[in-house]
């Protein structure tokens, strides 16, 4: 999709397509009083009778005149002014970008990033409409027939106008931002939607080596041999009940100094999930290819923050297996001894993203980390606790936690802080080893994050459960259905504020 600038009386724009916001009863501004004299009052006609209010989600959608510039207009409502936010105006502006792709207009000019966000900048709502345009435009189309494909019309150019007050150099900068983003999102999107047939830990890794390749980024596989003669007992535990071999994936980014400690992204990388033998029941496993959504945002962050140059280190170490029932695979009762030492007795085999999470989480010790931040599709009880709606975020460190907090705000991709008290520790003391991998069903979530944090005692950690969100369910503007991306965006607008 090109991206352009453009400049000059709004009303004299040629476009196939101007779109403008409206604030909800800001009806009488002059911009919208010089477009109307243009379609001899047809806008004021429709305010009158209510058919458009500015109220978030409503639409008016005209076809001009022969005299006219721009052949269509559409008129977006942004809801009350007082409501508005740099999220909701990536929400409005991927709701305009779709709405106008059904109707097979693939060019258009957006008037958007104007909207009166209070303490916002041009570059952050330039980027809002550009993240929202971009990922209206995501489509996980690539086993579908050659006649259905072409239904899905894509964005070809979409341009942002700009008043003779604003800055095009800010503007500029902040596309190319909203792009690099985008890359990383709809990478990882990619990513989980793949099948289950063809996405092995192989596979997850060769995709992760050859985006390294592409970027720059330095690329490690440890396979099955070095694991098992490292010590690496949660992966290869999960792993031995699949014919399907584990990775261990390391990337590297050097964007800071030589002697700045990384910032270290671990993510949970099980590419299916059946329960293994804690068999998972049969309705929505085919979802289960999914897990690996924690995996797939780590990538996602390292593509973006490498196109963007970000002045920071980075590492990334995604464990990556399969889980499944077989003659092999691991009993409930079994005892696993983790890389770092620690027994952990094997309650239930669907509690496994915490076990391969726990050598990850060990293996990261060695770069001397500034900080650790896992994500994982780790807890049902995450879905039940905040449904599909934000991501729980517990950790050791509260500094980091309110640093994550605050960029979930700004991203749009929200986290809820949970508390990890040492209470739930207790929960998860083993009976004949020193942990075990679930604490029964109440508090899920903080019990696998007490798991988890057995792992991360040497280091500021911060764990984000994202299984409510990784997975849209239904399709909604900017996200159909599918894997939605999430965590890159508010990764990265956590890395940008790193000092």
């Amino acid at each position: 999709m090109e991206f352009k600038i453009k400049r000059g009386p709004l009303a004299g724009q040629k476009t196939p397509c101007l779109v403008l916001g409206v604030l909800e009863g800001k009806l009488k501004s002059t911009q919208l009083q010089e477009l109307d004299q243009l379609l001899g009052g047809r806008l004021a006609r429709s305010f009158r009778s209510k058919e458009f209010t500015g109220a978030e989600g409503e639409k008016l959608f005209v076809h001009a005149g022969k005299d006219v510039p721009w052949e269509r207009l559409l008129l977006v409502g942004m809801g009350r002014d007082r409501d508005l936010s740099l999220s909701r105006l990536q929400h409005i502006s991927s709701a305009a970008a779709r709405f106008l792709a059904e109707k097979k207009i693939g060019q258009f000019l957006m008037a958007l990033n104007q909207a009166p966000i209070k303490g916002s900048s041009l570059a952050q709502r330039v980027q809002s409409v550009g993240e929202g345009v971009l990922l209206a435009d995501y489509r996980f189309d690539q086993y579908l027939n050659d006649e259905k494909r072409k239904k899905n019309l894509a964005l070809t150019a979409v341009s942002f106008w700009l008043d003779s007050g604003e800055k095009r150099a800010e503007a500029e900068a902040a596309k190319e931002v909203a792009r690099q983003i985008c890359e990383g999102v709809c990478f990882a999107r990619d990513l989980v939607n793949q099948p289950g047939n063809c996405k092995s830990p192989e596979y997850l890794a060769r995709q992760a080596v050859q985006m390294a390749e592409e970027v720059g980024i330095k690329a490690t596989l440890l396979e099955r041999d070095e694991l098992a003669r490292e010590g690496f007992g949660g992966i290869l535990g999960v792993a031995q009940g699949s014919v399907r071999d584990p990775y261990l994936i390391v990337l590297e980014y050097h964007g800071g100094t030589e002697d700045a400690h990384p910032i270290a992204l671990v993510g949970k990388g099980v590419v299916f999930d059946s329960g293994g033998i804690s068999l998972k029941p049969s309705e929505k496993m085919d979802e289960m290819k999914m897990d690996m959504a924690g995996a797939a945002a780590v990538f996602g962050t390292m593509l973006s923050a490498a196109r963007m140059k970000l002045p920071v280190n980075l590492v990334a170490v995604v464990p990556a297996v399969e889980n499944m029932p077989s003659g092999n695979a691991i009993r409930p009762g079994d005892i696993l001894t983790s890389l770092s030492g620690k027994t952990i007795e094997v309650l239930n085999t669907d509690a496994e993203g915490r076990l391969i999470l726990a050598d990850a989480l060990t293996y990261v010790g060695r770069y001397n980390p500034r900080v650790v931040i896992d994500l994982a599709t780790l807890t049902g009880a995450c879905i039940i606790a905040l449904g599909h709606h934000a991501s729980a975020v517990l950790g050791n460190h509260d500094g980091l936690i309110r640093q994550l907090l605050k960029a979930g705000e700004r991203s749009g991709e929200r986290l809820w802080q949970l508390p990890l008290w040492d209470e739930y520790s207790s929960m998860i003391k083993g009976d004949f080893a020193d942990i075990k991998n679930t604490g029964g069903r109440p508090a899920g979530t903080i019990t696998a994050a007490a798991f988890l944090q057995h792992f991360a005692e040497e280091y500021s950690w911060a764990h984000v459960d994202i299984a409510g969100t990784a997975w849209e369910e239904k399709g909604r503007p900017g996200c159909p259905k599918g894997g939605t991306g999430f965590g890159v965006r508010m990764l990265i607008e956590y890395l940008r504020g790193v000092e």
